[in-house]
């Protein structure tokens, strides 16, 4: 179902590109502003329309989308630039959301290392349909035209969410489907009383003592002003930001090696043979998917895009197609499990009824990542050459993960201090 309903999605942006410079006769800066128009409604939207999926449910959250996407995809390839803009942007807002309700689906229908399994699926299957989505509509807007290749996207759009609607995946574990787990709200709150039962019995005293003195009622403003805030994002925690991080930096690495990978190919003048590169590339990446999902134990995001960021510099030494396409096998096979362990660490630390909302929230964290990845990636190429764009690109993923280990080494060394200075 995840495969199907991302199809259309995966060949748009594709099918919009060619349908901008070669039946519009833009240029290629024009047809990227549209684009990146339509992806900055995604990333707003996602994390609202999963926030939408939390609050209620499934398929009253799913009907303005299916509604939307019908509308705008079929009027697309009737209107011209100028309309075209706002209009892919209000596409992108209403996005259907795939990727949260499929991933809230798999984090209540299954745990410990089949939970791992079934996201080093998804990741897999998710491979698969950037495969073959953006190869189609290469194929339909030079074999056949981009109008009618739109309108079926319209369709497919609309008809995968019209499939979501009757299927109803579950989204909380009291739907059926489910397995019923401790949320990371009960896991919390047994760990704080865990910590209160072995206190000293002077903390708790000096602690009501402090309160009498005048500290209540400040503690009672502070709580009074932060509750809007705390009900709204209080399942926002380090480690939730880390896997944030670990998202948008996978979206800069795969997005800067993919403008990387097209730039060097057409420097050589091997730009028709972008699909080997692609294949070896995506399906390294399908490999190494399978192999995490096979794990026993799950590796921190962070930890995999730090080895994914690194592997991505050796591509800079590549001469032709085939050296390219070898050496994108080493970092591809480490696209799927980031992608994999971000998600299954997400499931883990977020409750259950926010789980929507955050997953809309990695997913703009994914997008932003790529939105930022291409143009950053563009102009490192511009100034050094296409070598250069995987060098840029590689260190810059390096940076992001040394940066966040080294705060999360910073935070468990004073979460020890605090610990032993309580005893």
């Amino acid at each position: 179902m995840g495969m199907i309903a991302r199809l259309p999605h995966s060949a748009l942006g594709m099918l919009l590109l060619l349908h901008l410079v070669n039946t519009l006769g833009k240029d290629w800066g024009s047809a990227g502003l549209v684009v990146a128009l339509m992806t900055v409604g995604i990333a707003v939207g996602a994390p609202w329309r999963g926030h939408m999926v939390d609050k209620h449910g499934l398929r009253r959250a799913l009907v303005p989308s299916i509604i939307v996407e019908l509308v705008v995809w079929m009027l697309a390839p009737h209107v011209g630039f100028t309309l075209l803009m706002p209009l892919v942007f209000i596409g992108g807002l209403f996005s259907l959301p795939v990727f949260s309700v499929v991933r809230t689906s798999l984090g209540v229908m299954t745990t410990g290392q089949n939970r791992r399994s079934a996201f080093a699926l998804d990741a897999i299957s998710t491979e698969m349909v950037f495969i073959i989505g953006p190869a189609a509509a290469g194929i339909v807007a030079t074999q056949i035209n981009t109008s009618v290749g739109m309108t079926a996207i319209a369709i497919a759009a609309s008809g995968s969410g019209l499939l979501l609607l009757w299927l109803n995946p579950p989204t909380s574990s009291e739907h059926p489907g489910a397995v019923r787990v401790r949320d990371a709200d009960a896991e919390s709150a047994g760990a704080e009383v865990a910590m209160i039962a072995s206190a000293p019995a002077h903390l708790a005293m000096a602690e009501g003592e402090l309160l009498t003195a005048g500290l209540k009622s400040t503690k009672a403003r502070v709580a009074r002003r932060g509750r809007s805030f705390k009900s709204r994002f209080g399942w926002v925690s380090a480690g939730v930001i880390a896997v944030f991080i670990a998202a948008s930096g996978a979206g800069l690495v795969l997005s800067g090696s993919e403008v990387g990978i097209v730039a060097l190919l057409d420097e050589h003048g091997n730009s028709g043979q972008l699909g080997i590169v692609f294949f070896f590339w995506c399906f390294s990446s399908l490999i190494g998917g399978l192999i995490y999902g096979s794990l026993k134990r799950s590796i921190s995001p962070i930890v995999l895009l730090l080895a994914m960021s690194v592997l991505t510099i050796p591509m800079m030494f590549a001469t032709d197609t085939w050296t390219l396409a070898i050496l994108s096998i080493f970092s591809g096979m480490l696209c799927a499990p980031v992608l994999s362990a971000a998600s299954e660490r997400l499931t883990e630390l977020v409750p259950e009824k926010r789980r929507g909302e955050a997953m809309g929230w990695y997913g703009s964290a994914l997008t932003g990542g790529t939105a930022l990845g291409s143009p950053l990636t563009g102009m490192t190429i511009d100034a050094m050459g296409p070598g250069a764009g995987f060098l840029g690109v590689g260190i810059l993923g390096s940076a992001i993960c040394l940066a966040a280990l080294f705060v999360q080494s910073l935070r468990r060394r004073r979460a020890m201090a605090r610990v032993l200075a309580s005893r």
